[in-house]
């Protein structure tokens, strides 16, 4: 005989475990815990906006920050643009901001460290000129190369500028550099990675990229034939290309040449349309799971990258640590460690440690 709450007990369960298999939160989805004392800012540095984060071959977190966004009262105790810190949130060196040879972006968005240990930084500033340019730097912030001139983009068609790219990734294979072209313009450009030379340029589903806004009507349930803003773009190990189209809230997945694949609504309905802001890959030889930071409803979502299923959601809106505020972009390291940024209210980088899978 079951009394009465030994058998709500047992409902319940029965609820939770077909709950979390609708949900797809089977055994092995990686689970994180936040770690708060990450990292130590040294000299008694003051954080901006925080853009942007990229972990590298060597397990260094690499932050991009806007000095400019510090408060005014604190200018004087403002970080450079560009920080590093290695796993343990021990301080390892910063550089960046205007400099002579070069145009430093007037806002700093995005970060990438490629697998030669070269760093590429972006910004999206449209005033009093746009960003229309791409820099590549040595780790100690010597410049290698700028693409593209402050100011000089002519559009979707331009092959020599960019305009206000959000966020750079390097196919090593290849030797060229993916960029998501992506507040000024509608589109995933390619260049050489030696020499930053046009390769090719794409835009939604594989489409020509156009200036002005799509068009409406077409397939609702495919969404718009253009991207709305190009924010995040990783490549994975099996040459694929995923693009975060932030405002559409969704997620496109290409060949290297550019032909379209498939794609994956990200909380489509959620209180924020800004929901597909920067991805990660974990760090198994299939890159198993996708990262999915969701900016405007303050949420991590785990995917499957294959099925591009979304198989958990963590974090909500708040200042504590492990809760976010306007959450940016994100990188994982070789343990399955998560780091994120947060721009606008956020103004920090934040650690979640892998603490298992369920």
């Amino acid at each position: 005989m079951i009394c009465k709450r030994g058998f709500s007990i047992m409902v319940l369960l029965v609820v939770i475990s077909v709950g979390r298999s609708v949900l797809g939160q089977e055994p092995g989805v990686p689970t994180f815990a936040v770690d708060a004392s990450w990292p130590t800012l040294p000299n008694n540095w003051v954080l901006g906006q925080v853009s942007s984060v990229t972990v590298d071959s060597r397990d260094h977190i690499w932050v991009l920050q806007r000095p400019r966004t510090v408060p005014e009262e604190q200018q004087n105790r403002a970080a450079p643009p560009v920080l590093v810190f290695d796993d343990a949130g021990n301080f390892v060196r910063a550089w960046g901001g205007p400099g002579g040879g070069y145009e430093w972006p007037a806002n700093e968005h995005g970060i990438h460290v490629d697998s030669g240990g070269s760093v590429w930084v972006g910004g999206n500033s449209g005033q009093p000129e746009s960003d229309d340019m791409l820099l590549k730097f040595t780790t100690e912030g010597d410049l290698l190369m700028q693409v593209g001139r402050r100011g000089q983009s002519e559009g979707n068609a331009d092959t020599q500028n960019l305009r206000r790219p959000a966020e750079s990734f390097v196919h090593q294979d290849t030797n060229e550099v993916y960029v998501a072209d992506g507040y000024g313009n509608r589109r995933v450009i390619v260049l050489d990675a030696t020499t930053g030379t046009f390769k090719r340029t794409w835009g939604a589903f594989g489409n020509e990229p156009l200036d002005s806004p799509a068009e409406p009507g077409g397939d609702e349930s495919e969404g718009p034939s253009q991207f709305g803003t190009v924010h995040g773009i990783e490549v994975s190990n099996d040459g694929l290309v995923y693009v975060a189209d932030r405002n559409n809230s969704r997620v496109q997945v290409f060949a290297l040449d550019g032909t379209y694949r498939t794609q994956a609504f990200i909380n489509q309905n959620g209180g924020s349309a800004l929901t597909a802001a920067g991805l990660a890959f974990s760090p198994d030889a299939r890159q198993q799971f996708m990262y999915v930071a969701d900016q405007g409803n303050s949420h991590i979502h785990i995917v499957d990258r294959e099925t591009l299923e979304v198989l958990d959601s963590f974090g909500t809106e708040g200042e504590r640590p492990g809760e976010f505020q306007a959450l940016h972009h994100i990188a994982s390291d070789s343990n399955g460690n998560l780091y994120t940024a947060e721009a606008q209210r956020g103004q920090r980088v934040q650690k979640f440690v892998f603490t298992g899978s369920r």
